[in-house]
């Protein structure tokens, strides 16, 4: 670019005037920058769209859609201070009545009395065996055939008689270990319940040391006093069949079943359909339904502001914050007014809640049935009602044709269950809508909004490099026109003098 004289000669604001004749050039540009925020403006709202219809699917999903919503069962115990049974959902309504229940109880080791010497140092094991092992080796052996072992490091002239029980409590081994120091005694416990647990050490230093804490042995397996116990299982009858376990807690029939406390008294635990929950699950699902095609018949309703276009950076300098956020509020309205990709998906939707649902039971195969159907507002745009008395009465008298209704799973149109279909719907619409403003995951040449994009930036772009050579024509023409100035101002001033020497 040549060198600009900008009004040194004839006294005019040469910036100014090529700013301002540059706006005219620039309105063009202006135009296609408006354009190009129209259309991320649609691009945005439909994504929008898209996070509510996935958020729908996701909760169908988790809801609706699954068996086990509809299969959740609640039971009660006659007696929750013995017994007390939690339904798993795989079993029928029921009653199932336990008599003579013995709980099952832990292997116990003891040892006698641990003779210590009168020593300040009377805790350490050091005090009890002259060579430690620097492991100690254990295993527990388990009703199941099962064991663990454990290797146990332990530091000769630093550990207690109770720091190295604390570490066998702590360790994988699956006993529980302490000294009481009143009576002087070890004792020793299996963590699980059950008859037939053994504890062996696996080398002679291990041996010798257990035998200091008083321990006996026989043939490696500590045996411990007369006041050690082996385990036993848990006995009871159900409805007069004699059963075992080796755990106070354990399945049966759908039930997973606590033993408490020792009776010879029934208690009886009741199984029966958790109809509140399954009717939350479905009052849940129709809110946040009528929550969605809310958000989207708002939308595709708003109303279109033609005359108020997104602002240009000069524009939006002239005016506060607030004008600012206000004029941007109609520039984005009704982006998506009558948008026919979302009209077309929620009316697909209203017609998968009109649906028939052929399964078992014919009284239970649409949503009318079981009190839903669309609100008699035209207004509300097909949100569903619930008469929530008819609704509970159906999930009382059938759960099953009621979760058939949602989840059947068929391949046959019209054996399809209204959380499949409806998904189908949804996936749909959601593909439809990515297909015309893409996703965070495509680029702008995937979607049809972004190619326009695309389009945009490479027309503003052309039209940019257009408006640096106009900028530069101007300038060059003032230029001109002030040399001009300049030298017809010098022969002026150069025949004032001849004139004035002439006189």
């Amino acid at each position: 670019m040549g060198t600009r004289i900008s009004g040194l000669a004839s006294g005019m604001d040469v910036d100014t005037l090529v700013k301002d004749l540059m706006k005219a050039e620039r309105m063009p540009v202006d135009k296609l920058f408006q354009k190009k925020k129209l259309i991320e403006f649609q691009r945005d709202d439909y994504r929008e769209m898209n996070k509510h219809l996935k958020e729908l699917d996701t909760f169908i999903f988790e809801g609706i859609s699954r068996q086990s919503s509809f299969l959740k069962k609640t039971s009660t115990s006659s007696n929750e201070a013995v017994i007390t049974g939690v339904a798993n959902g795989q079993g029928g309504t029921q009653k199932v009545t336990f008599d003579s229940v013995s709980l099952a109880t832990s292997r116990s080791w003891i040892g006698s009395e641990v003779t210590i010497p009168d020593t300040r140092e009377s805790s350490k094991l050091s005090t009890l065996v002259h060579t430690l092992p620097e492991k100690v080796m254990l295993t527990l052996n388990k009703p199941s055939g099962e064991h663990t072992s454990l290797a146990l490091l332990i530091d000769p002239e630093k550990e207690s008689i109770a720091s190295f029980m604390q570490k066998i409590s702590q360790s994988e081994l699956g006993v529980s270990a302490f000294y009481d120091e009143s009576t002087k005694k070890v004792a020793m416990m299996s963590k699980e319940t059950g008859q037939g647990f053994s504890l062996h050490t696996t080398d002679e230093k291990t041996e010798a040391l257990f035998k200091k804490l008083g321990f006996s042995m026989t043939a490696s397996e500590l045996i411990g006093s007369v006041e050690s116990k082996d385990g036993k299982d848990a006995a009871f009858s159900v409805n007069g069949l004699a059963m075992t376990r080796s755990s106070n807690v354990f399945s049966i029939g759908g039930l997973t079943v606590t033993l408490k406390n020792n009776t010879t008294t029934p208690v009886t635990v009741t199984t029966s359909n958790d109809t509140n929950s399954v009717f939350d699950t479905i009052v849940n699902f129709v809110e946040r339904y009528n929550q969605t095609i809310d958000k989207v018949n708002k939308k595709i309703a708003e109303p279109r502001f033609r005359d108020f276009a997104p602002l240009t950076d000069e524009q939006r300098k002239g005016l506060s914050e607030k004008e600012a956020q206000q004029w941007d509020e109609k520039a984005k309205s009704g982006m998506l007014q009558r948008d026919s990709l979302l009209a077309n998906g929620l009316a697909t939707l209203r017609t998968n809640l009109y649906k028939t649902v052929q399964h078992s039971e014919r009284d239970f195969q649409q949503l009318t049935s079981i009190g839903i159907q669309t609100t008699s507002n035209y207004l509300e745009k097909g949100k569903l009602v619930i008469d929530r008395d008819k609704l509970r009465q159906a999930i009382e008298k059938s759960p099953e044709a009621v979760m058939k209704l949602f989840t059947n799973n068929s391949t046959v149109d019209g054996e399809k269950g209204i959380a499949q279909v409806m998904r189908q719907t949804i996936a749909t619409t959601i593909q439809q809508v990515e297909a015309k403003a893409g996703n965070v995951l495509r680029t702008n040449q995937q979607f049809v909004l972004g190619k326009q994009l695309n389009d945009m930036d490479s027309r503003m772009k052309a039209f940019t490099e257009r408006l640096k050579e106009v900028e530069s024509r101007y300038y060059k023409q003032f230029t001109a026109m002030e040399k001009a100035v300049q030298r017809s101002n010098q022969q002026s001033v150069y025949l004032s003098q001849q004139f004035s020497n002439g006189r």
